[in-house]
């Protein structure tokens, strides 16, 4: 990569880090409750682990799903990477209400779920969001709570934080500094 490009990259990634930021407090909240609830409810052990990832992977894709679902509809937005294009230079806090607000309204959407009309896009949105960037915001979070299981809170969030925001950045920063 070009020195310019380079530069193009990291300055992008910063106009869009908060954009991303708040998908991610929604995607690693969920995904630390399903996980804190299932070592509580299956226990410290090899399936209680297991179960408890499944858990936490689970609720952060409904949050996930229920995100798009609530921001599918609104302009051209359908998923993650349009909403950094619009609220790249809003800030943290009008892209956390966003946020906020279209997971509201996705769950308003669940009930007429079946007579949504693009369905399918929303579902193949939100799973390709989900494996490819919201998995390094789970896959954080949830390892550092197992390694530092009391302590966890204090480093997983916010390094979940970090690595999930700048894997929705990324591919976007790389994009728009290349000129696409």
């Amino acid at each position: 990569m070009r020195r310019s490009a380079l530069r193009g990259f990291f300055s992008y990634s910063k106009e869009m880090f908060a954009a991303a930021l708040g998908i991610e407090i929604l995607c690693i909240s969920f995904a630390e409750l399903g996980e804190n609830a299932g070592l509580y409810v299956f226990g410290f052990n090899p399936a209680g682990i297991a179960i408890a990832y499944a858990m936490g992977y689970a609720l952060a894709g409904a949050a996930t799903f229920l995100t798009i679902l609530g921001r599918h509809g609104v302009g051209d937005a359908c998923g993650c990477c349009s909403v950094l294009e619009h609220g790249d230079r809003k800030g943290f806090y009008p892209n956390f209400a966003g946020t906020m607000r279209d997971f509201a309204s996705g769950l308003k959407k669940l009930a007429r779920l079946q007579r949504e009309p693009e369905l399918w896009s929303i579902l193949k949105a939100s799973a390709v969001i989900l494996v490819t960037t919201e998995s390094a915001c789970i896959l954080v979070a949830e390892t550092v709570d197992l390694a530092l299981y009391q302590y966890s809170i204090l480093l997983s969030v916010p390094l979940a934080l970090l690595a999930g925001s700048f894997a929705v950045v990324a591919p976007q920063a790389y994009k728009k500094s290349r000129g696409g």
